[in-house]
């Protein structure tokens, strides 16, 4: 650790020598700037981390030198010192871990309705206000992208952008699958029934990140679908953009203007295909990812909302809320600090 923590304290002395030298070129002092940003946390931290090593290394001085009017003073300072250091140290390890460059971007969300007909339908209703409700709360803007309603008010499919930084580091946990344990508004009997939906949660990638190529790709227009009412578009201005070679396929209705859907549509493909192809990559170089946290697969139960009885368990982490109501309404936070700490946690003993 030592020698990594130096490497970053050289770097970081070289990145504030170049800035001061204030480089003409713009992008230059914006990629200095970022990288300057990412590691000043590590150099603050370190400076602590010597500042206590040094306490240290002098109390144990006083004590070796066997000045008993000095003794209980280092002693104390010594304690106190060892608890600095072993607080840092750890603070220091987990500065260190290699980051997710995807955390800082916006999301693509897409919940599709699984088992469970009209009651599946209406929980992934349920699941986009949710998310609706904790994007709001994080100050992170909503842009609909496409919707499959039913007559019931639930949804089919929804897909949708989350706009804002650190969107990607907050959602990434809730791809999977989703089960719900509750009595159904359709249900006159009053029997408690079981419904899958399936989330999947996607990095806006930029188009350095992959271009495509216009070729590459089939346009086809369509009317927008709906369950019925004023928001139905009864113009073609409906977008389904196809990517030949690998066969994605991303629908867009949101926008009254054909031109915008198709902007859109060509965000979430590109999107689609650096996870696929990211995707692809994983699978081939690291088996063991596939039980990390955060690499659920759609297929994979990740958590179960159990109406009845009060309760969300997430099934990676073992954790289980009993606020179901307040989950609902958006108030994920203590569950997706959970699961952050679990992923740090992974990265850690890995790296041991």
């Amino acid at each position: 650790m030592r020698e990594k923590l130096e490497s970053v304290a050289a770097r970081f002395a070289e990145i504030e020598k170049a800035l001061a030298m204030a480089p003409s070129d713009m992008e230059e002092y914006k990629r200095l700037m970022k990288e300057r940003k990412e590691l000043a946390p590590v150099c603050g931290e370190y400076a602590v981390y010597k500042k206590a090593e040094a306490d240290l290394e002098e109390a144990k001085s006083i004590i070796a030198s066997g000045d008993k009017e000095m003794l209980p003073l280092a002693e104390e300072e010594k304690e106190d010192a060892e608890k600095r250091l072993s607080a840092s140290e750890e603070k220091l390890k987990e500065l260190l871990l290699p980051k997710d460059e995807n955390d800082d971007k916006n999301v693509i969300v897409e919940i599709r309705a699984g088992v469970g007909g009209d009651e599946a339908a209406l929980f992934a209703a349920s699941l986009y206000r949710m998310y609706s409700m904790y994007a709001a709360g994080k100050g992170f803007t909503i842009e609909p992208i496409y919707e499959n309603a039913t007559e019931l008010g639930g949804y089919k499919e929804i897909s949708f952008m989350l706009l804002g930084k650190g969107a990607y580091s907050r959602l990434k946990y809730e791809s999977g699958g989703h089960r719900v344990q509750r009595v159904p508004e359709t249900e006159a009997g009053g029997r408690i029934h079981t419904s899958t939906v399936t989330v999947a949660v996607l990095p806006e990638a930029e188009e350095v990140d992959f271009k495509i190529d216009p070729a590459e790709i089939q346009i086809d227009t369509f009317r927008s679908s709906g369950a019925g009412g004023q928001k139905v578009n009864k113009t073609e201005s409906a977008i389904r953009v196809t990517h030949l070679p690998t066969g994605t396929v991303v629908e867009c209705q949101d926008e009254r203007s054909q031109y915008k859907n198709k902007e859109k549509a060509l965000r979430v493909l590109r999107s689609k295909i650096c996870e696929k192809l990211q995707s692809e990559a994983d699978e081939r170089l690291a088996e063991t990812r596939r039980g990390q946290v955060g690499t659920g697969k759609r297929s994979e139960k990740i958590r179960t909302y159990n109406f009845p009885q009060d309760r969300v368990t997430d099934h990676r982490i073992g954790l289980t809320l009993y606020r179901i109501e307040s989950f609902m309404n958006g108030d994920l936070d203590e569950m997706i600090d959970a699961l952050s700490a679990a992923e740090r946690l992974e990265k850690l003993k890995a790296e041991e």
